[in-house]
């Protein structure tokens, strides 16, 4: 795996840190100003797409599908970079199309949907025009286990009817959201990973209900992490996405690349928390001596880009993986990626925190949202433990081929 970025990614990178420089930090406060007066989607936003657009900077992560704008697709190792670039100001990913869910979204749509379906959804998403919400995660069961899914898909002549309740329902308050991608069971006598299957709901579909946006850590996001009532919801069968049964399994197509981004953002959050914390204790004194000057700060700022550089090395592994074998065959490392990159991204922005003191709490730095981020994505596409059961699991299956060869290692007790 090579280290150096290509000169297309150097590029890139470049013109994506100018527009984020020139473009998106200056209207960081504007931002949250508008949100606060219930100003949603921000005004501001469609020009910032608009712009992105034009500069390229467009769906980086996906090709486009139309003929007038084929696009030319990034590898994960290449979008890596740029996604750690946008992910340094939680709403940007949406001005370049590269936000999720829409992300994990759209490669469904483009893998799974039928011609129809494409031209339905996936190019007004591709363009920007609409919002979409991953419908998988439910209240009354551990939905990190997707057999564990309650919500019904029944047949009933040339429909499905479907009822359940989800919830953490990520998109689902923005305005702009019309599209659900749900997830139920269509044959709960199947195998277990066969019962599945995924359905395109409209999400003005009668029926569907948009229970309340469920703050976060006290926190409350305009787009939502909701809760969604589905009560004799009735759609077409022309609306099943792939075939009954294949539900499980594009969950897991869905599921990998979509954690792969999420770390790759919060490493741009770690990035900019261990800045902010250098910046801080260079211009801030305690007790005569700036904060860098005293030994548990500079450890802090050393061990943080420590941490940084070896979950990034960790993360372009795995993008490289997924792109040379797939991402089944990268699912341990995903899987390592995801229980490590968040709590490395907790530890540097509790560090930057308390180097801040009492500001490092307040809404003045970003720190406390990037903070809350991290500690909603230990639980996100699915807990730390799931996935450290699954490394185990992984790591115990790879030594049975190997099972004694230590023993060569071992010294054995002599008597004298």
């Amino acid at each position: 795996m090579p280290f150096a970025y290509s000169p297309r990614v150097e590029s890139l990178r470049a013109q994506l840190l100018d527009f984020m420089e020139r473009y998106i930090v200056p209207r960081i406060p504007a931002w949250h100003e508008a949100v606060a007066s219930g100003q949603f989607p921000v005004p501001f936003m469609a020009d910032l797409k608009a712009l992105a657009r034009d500069e390229g900077l467009w769906n980086l992560f996906l090709p486009s599908l139309r003929e007038d704008e084929p696009g030319t697709r990034l590898t994960n190792l290449e979008y890596a970079p740029l996604a750690e670039i946008m992910g340094r100001v939680h709403w940007a990913s949406e001005v370049f199309n590269c936000n999720a869910p829409d992300t994990g979204n759209m490669e469904l749509l483009h893998l799974f949907a039928t011609a129809d379906q494409r031209q339905r959804w996936l190019v007004p998403l591709l363009d920007g025009e609409i919002r979409s919400a991953f419908a998988m995660t439910e209240p009354d069961v551990p939905s990190s286990d997707a057999t564990n899914i309650q919500t019904s898909i029944r047949r009933d002549g040339d429909s499905y009817v479907i009822n359940g309740r989800k919830w953490f329902i990520t998109n689902a308050s923005h305005p702009d959201c019309k599209l659900l991608i749900v997830m139920g069971k269509t044959d709960p006598d199947a195998d277990s990973h066969r019962q599945q299957s995924m359905i395109l709901v409209p999400f003005d579909t009668p029926g569907v209900e948009l229970v309340r946006n469920i703050p976060v850590m006290n926190h409350v996001a305009p787009e939502g992490h909701s809760e969604l009532l589905l009560r004799n919801v009735r759609v077409p069968v022309a609306n099943l996405l792939g075939q009954e049964g294949d539900g499980f399994m594009m969950a897991q197509a869905r599921l990998g690349p979509g954690r792969i981004h999420h770390c790759m953002r919060s490493i741009g959050q770690a990035e900019l928390a261990l800045e902010l914390m250098v910046e801080r204790c260079q211009e801030r004194k305690a007790f005569g001596r700036y904060l860098h000057q005293y030994s548990n700060i500079a450890d802090w700022i050393a061990e943080s880009r420590i941490e940084i550089e070896q979950a990034r090395l960790l993360v372009l592994k795995t993008a490289w993986m997924i792109d040379e074998v797939g991402a089944k065959a990268a699912r341990k490392e995903i899987a390592m990626i995801k229980a490590l990159v968040p709590r490395m991204q907790l530890q540097v922005v509790d560090r930057a925190m308390q180097v801040y003191g009492a500001m490092g709490l307040a809404p003045d730095t970003p720190l406390a949202d990037i903070w809350t981020g991290a500690r909603a994505l230990r639980l996100a596409d699915g807990p730390d433990q799931v996935h450290l059961r699954s490394i185990a699991k992984m790591e115990l299956k790879a030594s049975e081929a190997r099972r004694g060869s230590t023993a060569a290692y071992l010294t054995p007790f002599v008597r004298r």
